[in-house]
């Protein structure tokens, strides 16, 4: 299985990242619709696209307003978005007013069911975060492999979605502040580096990638990934455009 990170910035992009967006290209999955989305259309090889999101704020659902380019020129038949329907209804009445968004796109939006299967036969489940306005992470089962996504939430040894995330063999996870700044992270409802490196190594997940990355961070090597891995030695930090194998 393939997941490939086309947007890893948290916020805004940059010259170097764009805001999150991660896609499972042989499902038609997608986590998220930054401003990455539009290379969506690079990887696509099915004729569906279901986009699971987090939560509603712009810098992960402005690329759902790029559907009609993604949709040019391929043979996608049906987009449907999923999330909390207090999330999608702020979709329609905000991102798709008229006064913003004249057209309405040719897309479904369906609200999250407890358990969803894909069409491979993964189990995909989803569970609360703590974030400003709510945020949901997601984790999916395959008899022979895992992985979970958590993005916009404060880490912490002893959070409470450590169980949801237990022993993933792929754990994406939110890392918008270096240890600098805990208040900051708190207030804003991010992580820092060291608690989420502890959140992996108490999940006991099999590898750590580092997304949602401080877009004002001049470079990676801002982030103590050294000290990181002394306590979590599989992390790394998620760069547009990688393809993770797992």
């Amino acid at each position: 299985m393939k997941l490939v990170l086309l947007g890893t910035s948290g916020y805004h992009p940059n010259d170097r990242r764009h805001t999150a967006c991660l896609m499972l290209p042989e499902l038609g999955v997608v986590f998220d619709a930054g401003s990455a989305m539009y290379r969506v259309n690079d990887y696509l090889c099915t004729d569906t696209l279901d986009v699971y999101l987090s939560h509603a704020h712009l810098d992960h659902v402005m690329g759902l307003t790029f559907i009609f380019g993604i949709l040019a020129g391929t043979s996608l038949e049906t987009v449907t978005v999923h999330g909390e329907p207090e999330k999608l209804e702020a979709l329609r009445s905000h991102l798709f007013s008229e006064l913003l968004f004249p057209v309405d796109p040719p897309l479904k939006m369906c609200p999250l069911e407890p358990r969803i299967t894909l069409a491979d036969g993964g189990v995909l489940t989803h569970f609360p975060l703590r974030h400003p306005g709510g945020s949901v992470g997601y984790r999916i089962d395959w008899p022979d492999r895992s992985m979970a996504y958590v993005t916009d939430t404060v880490a912490a040894p002893d959070v409470d979605y450590i169980e949801r995330i237990r022993g993933v063999d792929l754990l994406i996870h939110e890392c918008f502040f270096d240890d600098t700044e805990p208040e900051q992270a708190e207030l804003t409802g991010h992580s820092c580096i060291t608690p989420v490196v502890q959140v992996a190594k108490a999940a006991e997940v099999g590898r750590l990638v580092l997304v949602h990355i401080n877009p004002a961070l001049a470079d990676d090597s801002a982030l103590p990934l050294a000290a990181a891995k002394k306590i979590f030695p599989k992390t790394e930090i998620g760069t547009d455009g990688l393809v993770l194998e797992f």
